[in-house]
């Protein structure tokens, strides 16, 4: 077996579609150094076929950062992580959780529980392309499966063709009937059994996904695993992963604080806005940094209502940051 690259998964922020762009990743890597950032998922068919600089570039100021992939054909699969390898990834993700239209239409994502054997297949030709681990990210079933025995087997399977460790969202997908948004809220969360999983498996890292809504909950799931991926919470408040590299890295240094951030993250806007980039792609990661504190609404306001408009950009950021303090709110209500 070839030696894998080590990662530490204690704290990671998950993959999620039209949300996990690079300007979300960048924000995120200024406030956590070492939490494991992931792309959106990225069908390997794309990478194949399209624009690959488009797709999957990224800056090195983003890393480490994990390339999520979709698809069911082991070639292409292996063709895409051979690629993500060359951009500078440091993991390649199988994203066999998503239950959207689009990915049952394709016969990936959600999906695929039901045929782990062909998960197996995809995993083994993705580590024999790579140098990189290879990862699944799964559901602890679909639809009418057992939770014991179908997650007992996705595991086994994906475990003997190399996986490097198995993410699990910790809620059953239903492809018919519910929509993306609500199998991420409807069904029931079941964190037991992802802890049955790692007790069945000691050897096999397992990191737990959904609805986990902060670092308190976080650590009090790293006593049963070996780490914990931050979906919705992090996006929302971006916030919530200042403390993260003191708590479960080691980091002595204080985080820096929301103006830190936002006055960090600037001069990245005003460098993609001479490359071209719409300022409300860039905006948009920063609408929670505020997330209950005082001025927040404003701040969010502010950056909402004018973000559309011609000529915004960098000024408008610190306008909205002035808004955050005493003086800049009172100044901005008159």
């Amino acid at each position: 077996m070839k030696p894998l690259p080590i990662l530490n998964h204690r704290l990671c922020v998950a993959p999620m579609m039209d949300c996990t762009d690079r300007h979300c990743r960048v924000l995120h890597r200024i406030i956590t150094q070492h939490a494991l950032l992931y792309t959106e998922m990225v069908t390997a068919a794309a990478v194949k076929f399209g624009r690959r600089g488009q797709l999957i570039g990224f800056s090195a100021r983003e890393k480490p950062v994990a390339l999520q992939l979709g698809g069911a054909e082991p070639a292409e699969l292996a063709l895409a992580a051979r690629v993500g390898e060359d951009f500078g990834y440091a993991e390649i993700n199988l994203n066999c959780g998503c239950p959207s239209d689009r990915v049952k239409e394709g016969h990936f994502g959600a999906c695929l529980m039901a045929e782990p054997m062909r998960v197996a297949d995809c995993v083994s030709a993705m580590s024999a392309a790579t140098a990189l681990p290879v990862t699944v990210k799964c559901r602890i079933g679909i639809d009418d499966q057992d939770v014991e025995e179908a997650l007992d087997c996705f595991a086994d399977a994906v475990k003997s063709a190399g996986c490097a460790a198995l993410i699990v969202h910790a809620r059953k997908a239903w492809l018919q009937g519910l929509s993306p948004r609500q199998n991420r809220e409807i069904p029931p969360l079941d964190y037991q059994r992802v802890y049955r999983l790692k007790h069945r498996h000691p050897d096999l890292p397992v990191i737990i996904n959904g609805g986990i809504g902060s670092l308190d909950e976080a650590e009090a799931h790293l006593r049963n695993l070996d780490g914990v991926m931050l979906g919705r919470a992090a996006y929302g408040d971006p916030y919530i992963l200042a403390e993260a590299d003191r708590r479960f890295f080691g980091a002595s240094e204080p985080p820096l604080t929301r103006q830190e951030v936002l006055g960090a993250y600037i001069p990245y806007v005003e460098a993609e806005l001479a490359r071209g980039t719409p300022f409300t792609h860039l905006a948009r990661p920063l609408l929670g940094l505020f997330h209950g504190e005082y001025g927040g609404r404003l701040y969010r306001r502010i950056i909402s209502e004018q973000g559309h408009k011609p000529g915004a950009g960098a000024g408008l950021l610190r306008d909205a940051l002035a808004a955050t303090a005493p003086a800049g709110r009172l100044l901005a209500a008159e």
